[in-house]
């Protein structure tokens, strides 16, 4: 595992994602059942709705994760710069981690606010760890 060290910040970032997508499942399960809402279903779309927020942000988690799970390891094991794969996760992990703020205390509007640019930056890490690992490939 000593070859994989080197990726460790990378490595810790995809940990640290998938956790706290685990650990928002619960929550958004409790708040639609607190609105009394069937397993499954979605709260009314109004973003000034705490159950709707917390639902969209563990939505938009899940939705993410295979993407980012993808690229970061695709990167690792492909050998690219463990600098720039670091680096990548690490910011597209805080930027995740910051919209996730946003997305639970209802700040900004919900299009065209400080939530997409967050999404903006962690989706250029993203597709930038992508390209890292299509270069490694080749």
């Amino acid at each position: 595992m000593e070859s994989y060290a080197e990726y460790s910040h990378a490595i810790a970032a995809l940990v640290i994602f998938t956790v706290i997508i685990l650990f928002l499942s619960p929550f958004s399960a409790l708040a639609k059942q607190g609105k009394g809402l069937a397993p499954g279903a979605t709260p009314d779309q109004d973003y000034t709705d705490k159950a709707y927020r917390l639902n969209r942000a563990y939505l938009n988690g899940t939705e993410t994760l295979p993407a980012f799970l993808a690229v970061t390891v695709a990167a690792i094991l492909l050998g690219a710069s463990p600098a720039w794969v670091n680096w990548l996760a690490s910011i597209a992990l805080v930027a995740r981690l910051a919209m996730l703020v946003v997305h639970l205390r209802g700040i900004g509007k919900p299009h065209s606010g400080v939530r997409s640019i967050l999404y903006v930056i962690s989706w250029a890490c993203m597709v930038i760890l992508g390209v890292l690992a299509l270069v490694a490939a080749f």
